[in-house]
C-alpha cells in the first residue's frame, strides 16, 4: 500500500458516518460483511439496499438521498457500471469519500469522483482486510 492510499485510508475512517452501497442480507456476500466489519468496529453505519427493509438488523435504505443524516464515506460493492451511477449520487449527496472495494472499481467513476473533488481509494485495498474483518 503506498503512502497516499495510506493517507487516504486514514482520512477515510477518520470520521463518519458511512454507508455501504449494496449491503447485502446474504451473509456469504461481500456487501454483507463489509457492513459487519462496520460494526465489528462500534462505527456507525447505514446499509444502502433497495430491495431490503433492513440488514443484519439495521434498517436500510433505498439510496444515499433517503438516509436519515449525511454520510462522509461511502464502500462501494457494486459491479462497475452500477458504481458510476452511484458516485453520481455520492457526488450529489456531499459525500467525501469513497472507498471502491475490489471489483466495483470503475475508472470513469473515480474521475468523476476526484474531479468533483472527493477522495477516492480504489484499485487493491478492501476494507476487510485493512480495518480487520472476524467472521461470526
Amino acid at each position: 500500500m503506498s503512502r497516499s492510499d495510506a493517507s487516504k485510508i486514514q482520512s477515510f475512517l477518520a470520521e463518519g458516518p458511512w454507508a455501504v452501497i449494496s449491503a447485502s442480507t446474504n451473509r456469504s456476500k461481500y456487501g454483507n460483511k463489509v457492513l459487519r466489519c462496520y460494526q465489528q468496529h462500534g462505527m456507525e453505519v447505514f446499509p444502502i439496499n433497495p430491495r431490503a427493509t433492513e440488514v443484519e438488523g439495521l434498517k436500510a435504505y433505498p439510496s444515499l438521498a433517503s438516509l436519515p443524516k449525511q454520510v462522509t464515506g461511502i464502500s462501494i460493492i457494486t459491479p462497475p457500471e452500477i458504481t458510476e451511477r452511484v458516485v453520481a449520487e455520492a457526488i450529489a449527496s456531499g459525500v467525501k469519500h469513497i472507498w471502491m472495494q475490489p471489483g466495483a472499481e470503475s475508472e470513469a467513476a473515480i474521475q468523476a469522483a476526484e474531479t468533483a473533488g472527493l477522495e477516492v481509494i480504489a484499485w487493491g485495498a478492501c476494507i476487510l482486510v485493512v480495518v480487520g474483518y472476524r467472521e461470526s
